[in-house]
C-alpha cells in the first residue's frame, strides 16, 4: 500500500532548493518514479523517512540534452525514450543509447530518467557503466551554491550516493570521446525480453597497429555497484591484440571481480560468463578496427 504523502510540483529549480533546505530528508524527488514508487509501497528503508514527493518533471531545465565544445549536458529528468531519439547521442555517445534500447519496456523507458537510473544506484543500473567509460561528471546544485562530481565518486555503496539531502542532481556531463575508441555495451538478463540485468559490460577500445591503444572498462550487477576498472585499463595498454592476449585479459578481469566482491552464491555463474563476454567484445571490436 501507498504511504500518504504530501505532494509539491514545482516549477523552478530555485522551488526545489527551496523544499529540500526546509525538508531535507523527508522530501524525495520524483521524476519517472519508476524504482520510487515501488519502493515506496513495498516500505523499502531507504524510503522511510519520506513524508513529501517533490515532482521535477516540470521543470524544463531538467528535461533538456544539450551539445557544445564541452561534450553533453543532458537533464536529470530526461528519460530513456528520449535519450533513444536523440541523434547527437546516437552518433557520439552510442553505449548509452545501446543501454537505453535494453532498459525495461517501453512503458518504463517513457518513464525512467537518467538521473533517477544512477541515483538510485541499484547494483544493476543499467546507464552507469556507459556513462563511467565515457567519464560523466554530475552537475549538482544546492542553496550554498554548485559543484560538479565524477560519476565514479558520486555513487558509494548499493542505493547510496553521496549526494546531500539538500542538494538536487540538474544534469550528468558527457565529456567529448577522443577520436578513434570503438565501443560496445553488453547486458545480459534471466531472459531475452523485458528483465533486470544480471551482467553489464561497458567497453572502448582503441587499435593502435594491432596493440591496445587505449581502453575503457566498466561493469554492472557483477559487483556491489557499477564499478570502472581503471586499474586494469592500465595493465591492459599496449598489450598485443591477438586471442591469446585477449584471453589473459579476459582472465584478469574475472580475478578482479572477485576482489570487490568475494565468492558468493552467484560466482561460479556470473564470472566465468562475464570473462566470455568481455572476450567476444574484444575479439569483435579488434576485429572492427577497435
Amino acid at each position: 500500500m501507498m504511504p500518504t504523502l504530501d505532494f509539491i510540483r514545482p516549477t523552478s529549480t530555485t522551488e526545489v532548493l527551496d523544499v529540500l533546505d526546509r525538508h531535507g530528508q523527508e522530501a524525495a524527488i520524483l521524476a519517472g518514479g519508476t524504482d520510487l514508487i515501488p519502493g515506496l509501497r513495498q516500505k523499502a528503508a531507504r524510503f522511510s523517512g519520506v513524508k513529501m514527493l517533490v515532482d521535477i518533471s516540470a521543470i524544463e531545465e531538467l528535461r533538456q540534452i544539450r551539445y557544445s565544445d564541452n561534450g553533453m549536458s543532458i537533464g536529470t529528468a530526461v528519460t530513456f525514450s528520449e535519450i533513444l531519439g536523440n541523434d547527437l547521442l546516437s552518433e557520439y555517445y552510442p553505449l548509452l543509447v545501446k543501454a537505453a534500447v535494453n532498459l525495461g519496456s517501453v512503458q518504463i523507458r517513457n518513464r525512467a530518467t537518467i538521473g533517477g537510473n544512477f541515483i538510485n544506484n541499484a547494483p544493476c543500473a543499467d546507464s552507469v557503466p556507459p556513462l563511467l567509460v565515457y567519464e560523466a561528471s554530475v552537475i549538482i546544485q544546492s542553496k550554498r551554491g554548485e559543484k560538479t562530481v565524477p560519476l565514479s565518486d558520486f555513487l558509494s555503496s548499493p542505493y547510496q550516493t553521496r549526494l546531500e539531502p539538500d542538494e538536487l542532481v540538474l544534469h550528468t556531463l558527457l565529456p567529448p570521446v577522443s577520436e578513434g575508441f570503438n565501443g560496445e555495451f553488453y547486458k545480459l538478463g534471466r531472459r531475452r525480453g523485458v528483465a533486470i540485468s544480471r551482467i553489464t559490460l561497458a567497453v572502448l577500445l582503441r587499435n593502435n597497429s594491432g596493440k591496445v591503444g587505449d581502453i575503457r572498462l566498466a561493469a554492472g550487477a557483477v559487483t556491489p555497484v557499477g564499478i570502472r576498472f581503471t586499474d586494469l585499463e592500465n595493465d591492459f595498454r599496449g598489450r598485443d591484440i591477438i586471442p591469446r592476449e585477449l584471453k589473459q585479459m579476459s582472465r584478469e578481469l574475472g580475478k578482479r571481480i572477485l576482489q570487490e566482491t568475494g565468492l558468493r552464491w552467484s560466482t561460479a555463474y556470473k564470472l566465468p560468463v562475464t570473462q566470455q563476454i568481455f572476450y567476444q567484445i574484444l575479439s569483435s571490436l579488434a576485429n572492427s578496427g577497435g
